[in-house]
């Protein structure tokens, strides 16, 4: 008889409630065809969002509006509301409806994540980031409380709004385990046994297992993925993301988590993780080439319009489609009234449309690239419908 495989053990603590330790990372995995089809999968999609990434003119500023992306979904998997108009509309210096709360937290994450890329220049994954990137994720907005950049000391639990330890859905470890879980994390991180995307999808896992802080450790987990590919240069620029893969399929990735928990369904686990890298892979190439391509029309539009600002201004949409005249005169150097003939020009062209029916601070939006960006993820292989 195969000896039955577990995940980790219950420990029952002082209070009367049992919590889980998850075993040391790896486990033993079999890759059953489907799992190896799934690799295949993931790595031939993410491998061509990693060429294009190398050919795109401007990743530096394509990246830009998918972390925004990344972070409005991410943040809203934990019940923030903020669209992504609205937080590139308040970058542009718009004034929004939205709660300044929430338009915070989504700042943060973004700020977070901009944070660890730029660490992983002379600091490793490891986990020094991971609380710096917490820190950054929990400066200033609701959970401040939750002692930011610093791992637990008190137990945490995961359940319905209301729940207690007694009645919790999952128990992470106790906090005088903690430290031990979390360094055979931080291990596991440096390990190059296995497929990189694999490793990735069990680091994830783990991490979320772990649960180590107070507040926070959905979009940490998160950002862990986009950083873990970053550092293993997997891709050349953060273009990828899955967020909006799991908030998509939300339900279903709860339960995958917990059947990993529950019965050691690694397998499962695995090839759900890797379907988003190949669907979220996909998605974000058609997105990139699309919007290259639009900014490649309008500057071929420009041509002869002879106007350097205007063809300056062109190329920034692809980092945001909402602009101000005082922005858009700050960000390219110019005067304000130069600015403003570059956004009339623009208007003229149907490139740049007004937002809204303001008489003075107008914003403008090139909606095209908008709707790009607000369209749904694609969550099934290009040409494949549901049944």
């Amino acid at each position: 008889m195969m000896k039955r495989r577990v995940s980790g053990r219950l420990v029952r603590c002082s209070g009367g409630y049992r919590a889980f330790i998850p075993e040391p990372l790896p486990p033993k995995l079999h890759f059953t065809p489907s799992l190896l089809r799934s690799l295949s999968d993931a790595d031939r999609f993410i491998g061509q969002l990693a060429a294009e990434g190398h050919r795109l003119p401007n990743p530096h500023l394509l990246m830009r509006p998918f972390l925004k992306r990344e972070a409005v979904l991410s943040s809203r998997i934990e019940g923030t509301q903020a669209t992504l108009g609205e937080l590139l509309a308040a970058d542009a210096g718009a004034t929004v409806a939205r709660s300044p709360d929430d338009l915070k937290e989504v700042g943060n994450y973004v700020a977070a994540l901009e944070h660890g890329i730029k660490r992983l220049g002379s600091l490793p994954l490891s986990l020094r980031l991971v609380t710096e990137v917490h820190k950054n994720l929990m400066h200033g907005v609701r959970g401040e409380h939750a002692t930011p950049g610093e791992f637990r000391r008190s137990q945490n639990w995961i359940g319905t709004a209301g729940c207690t330890l007694q009645n919790a859905s999952y128990i992470p470890p106790p906090p005088d385990h903690l430290m031990g879980c979390l360094g055979k994390w931080e291990n596991f991180l440096h390990a190059r046994e296995l497929p990189p995307l694999i490793q990735a999808a069990l680091m994830h896992y783990q991490f979320e297992a772990i649960h180590p802080f107070l507040d926070g450790n959905g979009r940490v987990g998160r950002a862990m993925i986009t950083l873990f590919l970053v550092e293993r240069d997997i891709l050349p620029t953060p273009l990828l993301y899955l967020s909006a893969f799991f908030d998509a399929t939300r339900q279903e990735y709860y339960d995958r988590l917990q059947a990993v928990s529950k019965h050691a369904a690694w397998e499962s686990w695995a090839e759900y993780f890797l379907n988003g890298i190949a669907r979220m892979s996909e998605d974000a190439l058609s997105r990139a080439r699309r919007i290259n391509a639009l900014v490649e029309q309008w500057r071929r539009m420009l041509t002869e319009a002879r106007s350097k600002t205007a063809m300056a201004l062109v190329d920034l949409l692809a980092e945001n489609p909402y602009w101000t005249t005082n922005k858009a005169s700050e960000r390219l150097g110019v005067a304000f009234t130069t600015a403003q003939r570059a956004i009339d020009k623009l208007q003229k062209l149907d490139i740049l449309h007004q937002a809204g029916n303001a008489k003075r601070d107008r914003v403008y939006c090139a909606s095209p690239i908008m709707t790009i960006l607000d369209e749904p993820p694609m969550l099934l292989p290009k040409g494949r419908t549901a049944d």
